[in-house]
């Protein structure tokens, strides 16, 4: 979120961040959000039983939102919101592989080393109704060294995370990829 956040005040990205929400009240996104003065909201199925779809789209709505970038949201969108807006995330493998229910954080890099991968990496995809289905819009590889551990290896696509994030919003924005 923070490499988003920095290329739109670079203006490497023609954007601004306006809205940041989190269905974990002691996620790091919401004080990062406060740091930068952008709005912010805890809104969870807990927290809003019965509105939780409708206050997402309430905000989504009033803020007058274009692109959905998911970045640590670990929960299936609801159907509502993934048909009424692009919404993108990043996955912390190359999907096809090692994606869907369950495959998140350190899972995804400890199946991929004990596959023996000769390569991971990340992807950028169009979010739909069920996990890391949506279209591949771009993804950046990353070699799987010998000595490799679930953390060295983290690190490695983590920075490629936040290099290809920005790069693929950028060229959304800019038409060079369409959703």
């Amino acid at each position: 979120m923070q490499a988003v956040i920095d290329a739109c005040k670079n203006r490497k990205i023609n954007a601004k961040v306006v809205l940041v929400i989190s269905n974990n009240s002691d996620a790091y996104a919401l004080e990062r959000a406060k740091k930068e003065k952008i709005d912010n909201y805890h809104v969870s199925e807990y927290k809003y039983k019965e509105g939780f779809i409708d206050k997402l789209l309430e905000l989504l709505a009033k803020y007058e939102i274009d692109l959905v970038l998911l970045a640590g949201y670990m929960k299936k969108l609801p159907k509502e919101i993934v048909e009424r807006y692009k919404v993108l995330n990043i996955h912390p493998a190359l999907l096809p592989k090692y994606g869907g229910r369950g495959m998140y954080g350190e899972r995804v890099h400890k199946a991929v080393l004990e596959a023996k991968e000769k390569e991971s990496g990340c992807t950028v995809h169009v979010v739909d109704e069920h996990y890391d289905n949506g279209k591949i819009l771009n993804q950046i590889k990353v070699p799987v060294l010998e000595d490799d551990t679930v953390e060295t290896l983290a690190k490695r696509v983590l920075e490629q995370e936040h290099i290809i994030y920005v790069d693929t919003v950028k060229k959304i924005l800019t038409k060079e990829i369409e959703i």
